[in-house]
Parts: C-alpha cells; structure tokens; sequence
C-alpha cells in the first residue's frame, strides 16, 4: 500500500473540508480506560484490541433486535493466520500500520462532513489486495475508541475473512439470505474490541441474485445505523457485476490498484463501470519500501531509541519485515 495521500486526492479536492478536523466529534480515550463511547445511547458496546473490558450492555428489552444481537455476538479471539500481514496493535509504530492510520483519518474527515458509513472496498482484478485493504482498514477503525465497526465478506466467490482471521465461514452472509441464519447466527465479535466480523457463508451458485434481494439492500441499511463504519469487502469490478451492485447500496467505494500489476485501462474500465458517482478515492496497495518505509524510520527510531542509532540486526530484521508486508 503507497501513500494514502496520494490515493485519496480526488476525495480531498472534491471536499476542500475535508482536512478540518470536525470540532463535535466525541473525546478520544486513552487506551486501557473504560469509557462510554456513546453516552445517552443504551446498548452499545465499547472496547479495544488490546483487550479492554467493555462497558456493561443494556438490558435487551431496551434494545432493538439488531442492536440485542450485535451485543450478544460470540466472540472470538484475536489469532489472524500467521501470514495474513495484518496490522499487529502490539506494534504501532510499523510503517504500512502508519499508512493504514493515515486512510483512517482521512476518511473519518470526510465522514465528518458528509453521512458516510458503508463503504464497498473493491478492486479491477483479483490479487490487488483489496481483502487486505479491507481487513487492515477495519482493525486500524476500530482501534478508536468511539468507533464500532464490521467487516462483512461479500466476496461469495473467493470469500477471505474467515482464512484471515481463522473463524468458520458458515453460518455467514450467504446463510442470512437465504433464509437459513438469522442475524445472531453470523456476526461474530473479536475479543473485547470494538471489531465485528461476518464471514461470506456457504457457496452459493448464484452470488448475484443473492445480492439482488430486496433483504441484502435492507441489511445493509439497517446496519449503518448501528455501526460506525461497515466495511464491505468485494469482487473485482471486472470480474464480476457484484461490486458494482454493492456500490449503488453502499454511501462509498475506494478502489484498490497494485503498483506493476494494475494497468491504466483496467481502472479506467472500474471507474467507468461505478460511474464515478460515489468513488471516494483509490489505495495504491505493493510500494517498495523506499518509498514508504524509509520516512518513518529516522522518526520512529528517535522517538524508540532516543537517536537515530540502533542495531544494526534490528534495522536489518525490521526492513525486511516491512519489505515482506508491502509486497502482499
């Protein structure tokens, strides 16, 4: 993934606003703190990566059916697949974590100044890393404390949440559609954070009808009203017609393009098939480390080691491990 600077230029230039930091948003708290992410609101839930206990729930009665099942959602433990290169929240100061943080804070500015909630992460083609982008952007959301978000596999052809974070596929999405799983059947929350997953569920030979149920479009919007961001992972745009459909129910789209992979007339043919209408920006996912890590090691290292001196293994070790992370 490359600067996300870069990547969501349009989105900036579009909304000249979008760089003020909106002065309504609710206090950050510190991590390790018990905190009331949404106070008056009964019901919802807080927690961190780290492990946080979360504040006590309301009673069901004071809850709606959507809300009682996110809040009595199984868990599961933080153990993703050794090498799904995830954001580790043990190691903030990581080059590609940094970048991940960047495309968070300027997509909860633009979220800021316009209702933005569901967002469809999709790509031209397979193998760009927009299951990655996904993924990563949603564990880097839900590390604010005032952030409840879900990560819905909607990629019923090669679905890859439940490989990343080693969880059953089914029951999943494809299971409350037709019928076959109710809503608590398929979410699931990781650990005590702030993160809720639902996996794509069993294949199915026709994903397309599936998504063109009236009950997938009202999923979706009944779930944008109690999560901070819903964050939809999709076919390529190229590949198949699922992403695009999933665009004309979501409130944004971000494109993810791989650098030496991904060719001009294959984003041009993406963008056109989205018609451009809710696109807000496009991640450039593969930069070498030249280009991205190298601008945080001399900060990163001050701040660690009190100069820019360290071991020269661990420089060694901690290059190649952001060389290892980039290439996915």
């Amino acid at each position: 993934m490359s600067r996300v600077h870069d990547a969501l230029r349009k989105a900036a230039q579009e909304n000249p606003q979008a760089e003020r930091v909106n002065p309504t948003r609710s206090t950050r708290y510190p991590i390790g703190e018990t905190f009331d992410p949404n106070p008056g609101q009964p019901g919802r839930a807080a927690g961190t990566l780290d492990g946080t206990a979360p504040v006590a729930a309301a009673s069901p009665e004071a809850m709606t059916s959507t809300e009682a099942c996110i809040q009595n959602a199984r868990r599961v433990e933080f153990h993703p697949l050794s090498d799904a290169l995830l954001v580790n929240p043990a190691k903030p100061r990581q080059a590609p974590a940094e970048e991940f943080r960047t495309l968070r804070t300027r997509l909860n500015h633009l979220q800021s100044i316009q209702p933005l909630r569901t967002l469809v992460v999709t790509s031209a083609s397979p193998a760009e890393g927009k299951s990655f982008t996904a993924a990563n952007l949603a564990i880097t959301q839900a590390q604010l404390a005032d952030k409840r978000v879900l990560l819905a596999d909607f990629d019923f052809r090669r679905p890859t949440v439940d490989k990343t974070f080693q969880v059953p596929v089914s029951p999943g999405m494809t299971n409350y559609l037709q019928g076959t799983a109710s809503l608590s059947d398929v979410m699931t929350r990781v650990g005590d954070s702030n993160l809720y997953l639902i996996t794509a569920g069993d294949p199915v030979p026709n994903p397309l009808e599936l998504l063109n149920l009236k009950e997938c479009g009202t999923l979706i919007e009944d779930l944008r009203s109690h999560f901070d961001w819903v964050i939809l992972d999709s076919p390529p745009l190229l590949f198949a017609a699922d992403g695009n459909l999933l665009a004309t129910m979501c409130d944004g789209t971000v494109l993810v393009v791989r650098i030496g992979t991904t060719t001009f007339d294959s984003v041009t043919r993406a963008l056109q098939s989205l018609c451009e209408n809710n696109v807000l920006g496009i991640v450039v996912n593969g930069a070498r480390r030249g280009e991205l890590y190298s601008k945080y090691s001399y900060y990163h290292d001050y701040y660690e080691y009190g100069s820019d001196e360290r071991p020269e293994d661990q420089r060694v070790h901690e290059e190649e491990e952001a060389d290892h992370a980039l290439a996915d």
